[in-house]
């Protein structure tokens, strides 16, 4: 009986490890993609910038920050939070492979971060420019 218990515990943790993982993983340009069909139905839009993304990206918005306030302006390279001074991972996807992975947590960070930089929310516009200069940056 043990025997039979051990078993289907067993099999019932592998499952549940299974269940834990996402069904599939996002790429940065995946993400980039979805971002894409966002901005799509914006008048006007006409694809996004690199060199956009990287004025943005440095530019100093309505609270005297910038993302490169946080993130450094080598987004390759670790920051530290502009008020806490925790320590953040680098942002460009070439140098931390979980960036841009999950829409979920992109959504979450972009929506926290731009109103901290610009007190509002980015555009899809805005936010595919900077994805699309973080993903000119190597490591």
């Amino acid at each position: 009986m043990n025997r039979i218990f051990y078993k289907l515990a067993l099999a019932l943790a592998a499952v549940a490890g299974f269940a834990a993982q996402p069904a599939f993983a996002l790429t940065p340009n995946d993400v980039l993609a979805t971002i894409k069909t966002e901005a799509a139905g914006t008048p006007g839009f006409k694809g996004f910038s690199a060199a956009s993304g990287e004025s943005f990206f440095k530019a100093k918005h309505g609270n005297d920050w910038s993302c490169a306030s946080c993130h450094t302006d080598n987004p390759a390279a670790p920051g530290k939070h502009a008020k806490t001074s925790k320590v953040i991972q680098p942002l460009a996807p070439a140098a931390n492979a979980e960036r841009f992975t999950d829409m979920a947590k992109v959504e979450k960070w972009f929506k926290r971060n731009c109103n901290d930089v610009l007190s509002r929310a980015c555009t899809a516009q805005e936010k595919g420019d900077v994805l699309t200069y973080l993903l000119t940056i190597r490591k």
